[in-house]
Formats: C-alpha cells, structure tokens, sequence
C-alpha cells in the first residue's frame, strides 16, 4: 500500500497517487524488507526537481515497473529537503558507488540499511549506454537472489568506506580525518591523499595565527581567479551554479588593502555582474534560477530555491556597500573593459563589474519576488518554485519564463494605432534582450543594459508582467525549512538596513516571530514546518546556526534584544553539536538505518550554500562580538583551524570558512550607536551599516532600561548628542559625535 498520502512534504505527496506502494523512511519499511527478505529501492529527490518529474512520469506511474517494484522490492521515497541527514549519508554512498551524484537519487540497499547499488535517472528505454530502470530493477533482483554473498560484501565494503568523513572537523586540536576534497560540494581543486591536521589556534602566537588566515585568503584568489571564465563571468564550465560562499568570501577580502584585495574585488564584480544580465536572473519577476545549463548563463534550469536567493540577496546587500564605499575600483574596472559594444556575453569580452546602482535594483527585485510569491500566511517563506509548469496536463520545463517576439510586441502595444512604432521597439528590445527570431527563449541580456535599453525595456515591463500574471505558473512546496528561513531573515534585515527600506524591516520581524513560535519546541529546534505546524524532525546544525545568525542580524537591525536573547539560546542549545571534540550535523536522534557512521559528521565544505561548520563559526564570532566571550570566540577560531588546509585543497568549497576568517582577520568591528531616536542618531546608524567591514556588528540604544548586549555596558547616553562607539582587535576609539568622524574611524 502506498503511504504518502498523509505525509506533510508536497514532494512525496506528489507521489501519494503513484502505483508504486511508496513508503515513507521509517522503521517500518526496513522491518518489511527484514521479513521479506527484499532489498530496498530508496528514491530520493524534491518538489521543484525537474528529471524527478520525468523519472516519476516514465516509470513511478507504469503499471508493469510498479508491480515488478510491489514484488521485488520494498520502495522507500524521500524529501531531501526534509531529511537532508539522510539525503547526504546516500549521496556520498551514491557517488562512491557510481561516481557521480545528483537528483533524482536511486539507491538499492540491504534491509539494514547499507548501499550496494545505486545511480541517478533511469530511462524507461535503454539510452546510449544507460540502462533501463526495469534492466536495473532485473539486474539488482537476480545479483539479490543469486549472489547474496557478494551483495553484501559490496554493501559492508561501501559502508566501512564511508565510516570516517571526507574531513572531520574537530575543536580539540586532534589530527582530522583525510582530506579528499569536497565529498558532495559543487566545486572544483579537490586534492587526494591524506592531508595534515589542523593546527589549533589556541596557545599560537596571534600573528602566526593572522598570517594563516591572511595566506589562505590570498591563496583561494588566486586559485579562483585561475578558474575565473574570463569571457563568459563566473568560474569553471557547464553547468554554472551561483557561487555564493564563494562570492561572500571575495567580497569581504575586497574591503581590505593590497594587490589580492583588487583582484577579489574584479572578481566578484564581474560575477554578479554576468549573473544579473543573464538569464539566470528572472528578468521581469526577479529572483534567481538554482544554475545555467549553459556556460554563459543563457539557459537557466529553471527552479527558484529559496536558499539560493536568500544567499545572493546577501551577497548583492554587501556588494552594494563595497562598490559604493570603493568606487574608485569600480572606475578601475570599468576603464579596463573593453570599450566596443557587445550584444551579447557570447561575444569574447570580459564582464564588467556589478553597477552599485543595478545591484539596488536586483535586490529590490529579489525581495519583491520573495515577498509576493514565496511568502506564506504567517510570514514565514515556502522553499521553492517548481522548474515545470504543467501546461495542458504536460509538464514544461520553464514555460512560464519563456517569451517570444509576439509576446514583446503585445506588451509595447504594437496592436494599437501606434502598431509600427511598438512593433519596432519591441524588435529592439527582443534583440538587446537575447529573444529568439522564432520561438520562444528566456530573456538573456547577457551584459549591463544602456540607459536608453533601460528605458525602453522598463516601458514593456508592465506589459510583461501582465502577460506573466495571466500564464499557469509553477507549482510551490509550501515546506518551511528553519536554515532556510534563518538565512533570508539575515539577508532581509541586512537588506532593510543598507537599503534603508523599513518595510523590509517589517517582513523580516514577522519571519523571526514565525520561527520562534513554530519552530522552537521547548530547546529544541524543528527543522520543518507546514500550515503553520512544526514536524517532528529535530533540527540539524545548519539549523541552529543559520538562525542564530538571522536573529543575529535581526537584533542588529532592530536593537530589540529579545532576538538577541532567543539567538543566544540557539546557540546554546547547538552546543549538543560539538562533542568530545567533534563537530556533527545532526544530533543522533533521526534514525538513520544503516546508513554510513560517518554520515553525522557535520561537512567542513560548503555546498549550495555556507556549509554548517562555516555557519556557526559565523554566528559564535559575531556572538562574541557583542558579548567579549572569550568562550565563544575561541570555538570560533578552532572551528577555523582546518582552513588553510582546506582553502589550498578546494578554495571554492570553502568560501563560506573564508568568510568567516576575513571576519575574525578584521576584528570583527564593533559599532555601538547610542542616543534618542532621531535624525542624528539615524545619520550615525546609516553611516555604520555603509560600512563594508567584514563581519562587522552594529548595536544601538537609547538609554533607557537595561542595555540589551555587553557592548553597550556603561555607553548611556548623557543627555548630549549620539555618540557612535567603535572597537575593533580589543581597542575602542574616541567616540565619534558626526558622521565625517564616524567615516574616518570605520
């Protein structure tokens, strides 16, 4: 019998009708392969997937597969999103097996547990090389019955490969595991071999300690910026995903002085830069697609996650502040483009930088995508739109963000008396956007727009996004996720600050009110919630350490301390995290099966976003900044141990350990704005969340009631103007009464 139809995830709700008799992962399934003595089929994969649509199309709703799968098999499916615990154990026992990884994920396992088996989409015919599903289904059937003994010596050899982490991230000082690379993460330089152990901070000379920091930093540039596509922006070949840690690294180095600073600086410019203009970038609704099929980003795939546009909503944020706070190398790299016009990022020309002011215009569109079609009831955010529409009972990859000529010139009104004048500007438009002549395509400008293209293309806008309200659109998982939620809520309230947008503000305390009720069950942190529900699944680190981070970032935004407070307690509560020296992802209370012992071990790398380790070292920093913790602190900075190491292996993998290091490499910077409510003190805080610095910690206060933080202890206001309080590395300067003295001192 197929279980899912009660399941609160959509996506295995979307399979509830399958004939196949899916089960959820829980005991249960496992004690019916044990009787049965069958293996088990464990699909996994998520609601905006689009080849897990296919596969489920092809083969989930045949008759002939699902009564060969009812028979044979006891069939297990799972939301990865939901269970990422168990998404990342099979993933890597997936790759070990096969070689490669993805989603759908198909793995074939012994009834406790262990892979012997397992690959990606299955076609439902033979294709150039590729089996069939049903070819698979036989094969595993008849190596099942006939060759016991070698499938389960295949499936203990997988698993005790697995036992011990790709690298272990310790905070004891003991040697880590062996380093191979990134295990699941989406980025290149992995090196091989057994690598050395981390060097822990404590007890080493703080100059020694600055300079390792200081030559990782340098060292991941220059690796980047050999892979840097010079022609079409962005690092690497096809396909091309945002590199969001990445880019949040490079742009806190740039703040900084020297050689590798500028060179940061050009390279996550250009980056931004080439993602904005391209279609990557939802051109008329906003918000990102999770990655180009293509090189040069023309051909998104075209899924909206929320996690991926929480991240760059961030990084554009910060981006925002350097380029505006450094426009002389904006101006450098700008006079280093090439100066003929280029149609299209096709053409072999270097991207230029990120305009400051295109930058204000992405976030803007981001968070107005955000809100309006990713904000639930509640306020909190659903965790993505579907890469399909179904059209006509089919499902279509991209169809609602595909537009052909026709379609330009109804938006210009070539219909009407003025026909000839809007036939031809929605030509021009059509061209300097990347519209095919015939058919339809996503819109690709593929560089910064001229003014005059601005123009004309903000006067089909409105025409567009009519068209664009009238189509069927993708389907949404309405799924919660508290990481997710915690890293917009930084973003959002980073947002609101540098752009100056209360508004923002507003949505942003409505989402930090949603988690905090819902997803905060007595300590305990539930990773997913739907309709307004918590499930049962506790948190992972990620969890707890992004949202540390988001009501961080709220307290800052606000000055209410009781986000401060409730931060505080997540990070008490992820110290369950960290045992005997040893830093998991999970605290052991999902069932796992058999699944591989190294599996809890939290991931130094990062995958599509900042990895677990990378986030709480984050949030314990900036912890400590408020606070002067030296407890804290040096988690954080043990937490870093391992970077060097790391960084020289896969430095784009470990963008996020980088970040975080250009924060501890900077101080972080402590500003603390104290004084009535009013336009001075508005000035002052204005100028503080100008400020580029890396990491950097804002506080304010008006005098009255106890001070929320540390940093504020003994800055009561005494009566004269506000005064802005700077510290930095353990020393405070002078407190700066204007904005010019604040500058000076930032």
């Amino acid at each position: 019998m197929n279980r899912l139809a009660g399941e609160p995830s959509a996506y295995l709700r979307q399979h509830a009708g399958n004939p196949v008799d899916w089960q959820p992962f829980d005991e249960a399934a496992f004690a019916e392969a044990r009787a049965r003595n069958v293996p088990v089929f464990l699909s996994i994969g998520y609601a905006a997937c689009h080849w897990c649509h296919v596969m489920a199309g092809e083969s989930f709703e045949d008759p002939a597969i699902a009564a060969y799968l009812r028979g044979h098999f006891v069939s297990i499916k799972v939301d990865r999103e939901e269970r990422p615990d168990v998404d990342d154990a099979y993933m890597a026992a997936t790759q070990a097996l096969s070689g490669q990884g993805g989603w759908p994920m198909s793995v074939f396992l012994t009834p406790s547990g262990q892979a012997f088996y397992a690959g990606t989409y299955f076609p439902p015919q033979q294709l150039s090389g590729r089996p069939s599903f049903r070819q698979v289904l036989e094969a595993v059937v008849e190596a099942w019955t006939q060759r016991p003994e070698k499938v389960q010596a295949t499936a203990t050899a997988v698993a005790a490969a697995l036992a011990d982490p790709v690298w272990q991230v310790r905070t004891d000082g003991a040697a880590a595991g062996a380093a191979t690379g990134p295990g699941t993460g989406a980025a290149a330089g992995a090196g091989a071999g057994p690598g050395a152990g981390p060097v822990s901070p404590e007890g080493s000379d703080p100059a020694v300690w600055a300079r390792s920091l200081s030559g990782a930093a340098t060292g991941a540039v220059v690796a980047m910026a050999a892979a840097e596509d010079p022609v079409q922006g962005g690092f690497g070949t096809a396909p091309k995903f945002p590199p969001t840690p990445g880019l949040e690294f490079l742009v806190r180095h740039a703040a900084g002085p020297g050689e590798s600073a500028r060179q940061a600086f050009g390279l996550a410019g250009r980056t931004l830069g080439a993602m904005v203009n391209s279609a990557l970038f939802d051109q008329v609704g906003g918000g990102f697609a999770r990655y180009s099929v293509t090189a040069d980003w023309s051909e998104p795939h075209y899924e909206k996650m929320l996690y991926d546009n929480a991240g760059l909503l961030r990084v554009l944020v910060h981006w925002v502040r350097l380029a505006e706070a450094r426009p002389e190398g904006l101006a450098a790299l700008e006079a280093a483009a090439p100066v003929e016009p280029v149609h299209h990022i096709h053409a072999t020309a270097r991207p230029v930088p990120l305009p400051p002011a295109e930058a204000r215009r992405a976030v803007a569109a981001t968070v107005t995508w955000l809100l309006a079609e990713l904000r639930l009831p509640g306020g909190a955010f659903a965790s993505s739109l579907d890469a399909d529409t179904v059209v006509d009972g089919v499902h279509r990859e991209g169809a609602s963000y595909k537009w052909s000529l026709a379609e330009l010139r109804r938006a210009a009104g070539a219909e009407g008396a003025a026909g000839a004048e809007g036939a031809a500007a929605a030509s021009a438009v059509g061209h300097f956007m990347g519209i095919p002549a015939s058919g339809a395509g996503p819109l690709h400008p593929g560089r910064a727009l001229t003014a005059a293209e601005r123009a004309a293309w903000e006067r089909l806008l409105p025409g567009l996004r009519e068209q664009r309200a009238a189509r069927a659109m993708p389907a949404r998982d309405d799924k919660v996720v508290a990481s997710w939620n915690g890293m917009l809520l930084a973003a959002l309230a980073e947002a609101a600050m540098v752009l100056d947008e209360p508004g923002w503000l507003g949505h942003a305390v409505e989402l930090g009110r949603y988690v905090r009720r819902v997803h905060w069950d007595g300590g305990m942190l539930r990773r997913v919630s739907h309709d307004g529900r918590a499930q049962g699944i506790e948190g992972l680190l990620e969890d707890y350490a992004a949202c540390a981070d988001g009501f961080l970032a709220l307290y800052a935004a606000t000055g209410d301390g009781q986000w401060f407070d409730f931060a505080a307690s997540l990070l008490a509560a992820a110290q369950k995290f960290v045992q005997d020296g040893t830093v998991f992802n999970s605290a052991g209370g999902a069932a796992l099966g058999g699944a591989p012992a190294g599996a809890r071990f939290a991931d130094a790398f990062d995958n599509a976003t900042t990895g677990p380790v990378a986030l709480l070292a984050g949030s314990l920093a900036t912890f400590a900044a408020y606070t002067g913790s030296t407890e804290h602190r040096v988690l954080a900075e043990r937490l870093l141990a391992t970077l060097p190491e790391l960084a020289r292996r896969a430095p784009r993998s470990a963008g996020g350990l980088l970040a975080v290091g250009q924060a501890l490499a900077a101080g972080p910077v402590e500003t603390a704005v104290v004084g009535a409510p009013g336009p001075e003190r508005e000035a002052l805080l204005r100028r503080a969340w100008a400020s580029p610095s890396p990491g950097m910690v804002v506080a304010v206060w008006d005098g009255t009631g106890a001070p929320a933080v540390p940093l504020l202890e003994g800055r009561a206001p005494a009566g004269g103007p506000p005064l802005a309080y700077v510290c930095r590395n353990m020393v405070c300067a002078r407190p700066a009464a204007s904005v010019e003295e604040l500058a000076r001192l930032l």
